[in-house]
């Protein structure tokens, strides 16, 4: 009889990889590193065990967006305060904090819930071209 596999968190070897966001869109670059984020690279993926790997993502501030996307689309916060919304445009986010938004896309097409959470400590995003992570000799990946 067959059975199927399920991947035991303490077997999986997990590895690092290094992505350069110059000239990537946006949601393109989000969706292909929620997949390593997940594991689902992998032939020994679970959907409910944290099978995947590192990622490492530079130059955030040189990604792509098409349409009038830097103008019309907007980030939402609030301070929990009465009257404490604030509103920001994508290229306000992009002059301030361009890894935030990198952050806020990927963790959007990641699992939510603890699961998610888990996944999204493996991401490191990075402005410029300079990244702590060299000691793990990251592997490139392109898309």
């Amino acid at each position: 009889m067959n059975h199927t596999f399920v991947a035991n968190p303490a077997d999986i070897e997990r590895k690092w990889y290094l992505v350069d966001a110059e000239g990537v869109t946006l949601g393109r670059l989000a969706s292909e590193v929620a997949k390593i984020l997940r594991g689902k690279n992998k032939p020994e993926y679970t959907p409910h065990v944290d099978t995947g790997d590192y990622v490492v993502i530079i130059n955030a501030d040189k990604v792509a967006v098409s349409g009038k996307k830097l103008d019309q689309k907007i980030y939402f916060s609030h301070s929990d305060y009465v009257g404490g919304a604030k509103y920001a445009t994508l290229r306000d986010m992009m002059q301030k904090k361009p890894e935030l938004v990198v952050k806020h896309a990927v963790r959007g097409m990641c699992p939510k819930g603890a699961l998610g959470d888990q996944m999204f400590t493996k991401l490191h995003v990075y402005a410029g071209p300079d990244y702590e992570q060299k000691a793990q000799k990251p592997e490139k990946v392109t898309f």
